[in-house]
């Protein structure tokens, strides 16, 4: 993840301040290929000079310090801070505004220490997606969610060779492909892992976090057959991904459903645009078809010119919704996978089984959205 920018905090009386290990807030940036600059709070033990409320304070502001002034036990002020224990309302809204009132900042290297955690999970996407929007807005949501729990994040990508396992508390594992040796390599530590969709190969995660891909594709070929379209294609990688592999399969099944024949292209999952545009060219000259979905991330914005200069009355769909798709001339129809909060979701349950809140082989739908827009409208 790079080195995290150091933070600063200011305080109404002169103090000094060390830095501990940070927690990380993420916000997306929905633009293709850029980002914003992810920004870091850095996590302070606040050393105060002088006194503060008749506490000397050029001692660390321990939660031992604010048991004092609130009058409480050390452990009545750990359950008010942390919300659980039989402390009362008015107990806990006391010791929360001393420690607000000192500075107290909790310290989550001691107390990941205390639980021999290391305090980080890691994050694995295939490298080539490192790039996509998509992905991008998926890692942001697991970061997210990661600060909740006083967690940080590590990423790890497949050009990644390493001699060891990582040293984190668990794993979640972004879209894995079939046959990638770096994910089954950590799928072989023993690790808990989460994954988004299922893993295509022997191993499977501890938990897993998937979407009715080939059902929504299903109900975006119905809505382009209302649209008077009976012959779509379809653009779509290889099976190494199990989201892509739920997409072909919903096609051939509609296709086998409605009697006509399949008009596919395959195209590798890291295409480029050249790639993805041959693939459409070679469709348009094979057989007369009048729709055109494209499941990889950024193709249809890719084909959309082709489309036009072709001139033939091609409605065009996504499987992978963007700001690109959002904005395009006309708004290209797609389906919105809501990469954000599937990120926190796989985040969420690897928390969960790392807690013991949820066994493993659990297994949680995530639901997407099918958005209808004029370039699917005739």
């Amino acid at each position: 993840m790079g080195t995290l920018p150091r933070g600063q905090v200011q305080r109404s009386a002169p103090f000094v301040c060390r830095n501990v290990p940070a927690t990380v807030s993420r916000q997306p940036n929905a633009e293709r290929g850029s980002g914003t600059r992810p920004r870091a709070q850095v996590k302070h033990i606040v050393y105060r000079a002088g006194y503060d409320a008749g506490v000397q304070t050029d001692e660390p502001v321990t939660i031992l310090t604010v048991a004092k002034e609130a009058g409480v036990s050390k452990t009545t002020a750990s359950d008010a801070l942390r919300g659980s224990g039989r402390v009362s309302e008015a107990t806990r809204a006391t010791v929360a505004q001393v420690a607000e009132r000192l500075g107290y900042v909790p310290n989550g290297s001691a107390r990941h220490l205390r639980r021999a955690s290391t305090g980080t999970i890691g994050l694995h996407v295939p490298e080539v997606l490192t790039r996509s929007s998509y992905y991008m807005s998926f890692v942001f949501g697991v970061v997210e969610r990661a600060a909740r729990h006083d967690y940080d994040v590590t990423l790890i990508t497949s050009g990644q060779r390493r001699p060891r396992p990582p040293r984190v508390d668990g794993l979640v594992l972004g879209d894995p492909l079939g046959g990638d040796p770096v994910v089954e390599r950590l799928m072989a530590t023993g690790l808990p892992t989460v994954s988004c969709e299922r893993f295509p190969g022997d191993r499977q995660a501890d938990g897993v976090v998937w979407s009715e891909h080939a059902e929504m594709l299903t109900r975006l070929l119905g809505h382009l057959r209302s649209a008077g379209a009976a012959r779509p294609a379809l653009i779509v990688a290889g099976d190494e991904s199990d989201w892509a592999a739920s997409l072909h399969q919903g096609y051939l099944g509609w296709c086998a459903g409605q009697g006509v024949a399949p008009l596919v292209r395959r195209v590798s999952f890291d295409a480029t645009g050249d790639e993805v545009r041959a693939a459409a060219r070679d469709l348009l000259r094979s057989a007369p078809l009048d729709a055109l979905v494209c499941a990889p991330a950024g193709a249809a914005t890719e084909v959309a010119p082709l489309l036009r200069e072709s001139g033939g009355d091609v409605l065009l769909a996504s499987c992978v919704d963007s700001a690109a798709t959002r904005l395009a001339d006309p708004p290209i129809t797609a389906i919105d996978l809501r990469p954000r909060e599937a990120g926190a979701s796989c985040a969420e349950l690897l928390f969960e089984l790392l807690a013991g809140a949820a066994p493993a082989g659990t297994q949680r739908l995530h639901p997407i959205e099918l958005a209808v827009r004029a370039s699917t409208r005739r």
